[in-house]
């Protein structure tokens, strides 16, 4: 199959499928926006943090764990890789500071601005010179787009909390991990 087809399963490539990612990333940074100066929206806002930050979190295990290695392995730009690697530290940084903030806190909006900020240059890193690179590389997107739809599968399943207190037991929680692949 040729790189950037879509697979057999008709399964998105994996340029197409990290791309919806982002346009959910920047929907939900445009509803945080206009939630500011609205009086009554601390709800809301902790409320599409908490699904930014979730979708953040998972959208950069992805990338990761599976198609920054199989860029490093096709293309000869370290570069490029180390400089979207970066970006996704200083995205988790910030993660990190809103996850011990609330709302009503002076630098809230402030915070989830410059995330905005960041989220914004890294896509437009990544849909331009990352995928660029990726499309001219000899990767299969077909492939890699259906390696990625599974590991999102099981990490948005093992990322998820659970439904009610008692599913905490340690015999529940040891049946959320994620299997080893064979």
């Amino acid at each position: 199959m040729k790189p950037g087809n879509q697979n057999d399963d008709a399964t998105p490539d994996a340029l197409i499928l990290l791309a919806a990612d982002h346009d959910q990333l920047k929907a939900l940074f445009r509803q945080f926006d206009a939630l500011r100066g609205k009086d009554n929206a601390d709800d809301a806002k902790a409320e599409l943090v908490e699904q930014m930050c979730d979708a953040l979190t998972l959208h950069s295990m992805l990338e990761e764990e599976i198609f920054y290695p199989a860029l490093r392995a096709a293309i000869d730009d370290e570069d490029l890789i180390d400089e979207a690697d970066t970006e996704h530290a200083g995205v988790r940084d910030l993660i990190a500071q809103l996850e011990i903030m609330a709302p009503g806190d002076d630098l809230f909006d402030a915070t989830v601005s410059v995330l905005g900020e960041e989220v914004t240059q890294h896509i437009a890193h990544e849909e331009g010179d990352v995928y660029a690179a990726a499309r001219r590389s000899d990767i299969d997107l077909g492939a890699l787009g259906a390696e990625l739809t599974a590991r999102q599968a099981t990490l948005a399943h093992a990322l998820s909390p659970p439904a009610r207190i008692d599913a905490l037991t340690p015999h529940a929680l040891a049946k959320r991990q994620p299997r080893a692949e064979n």
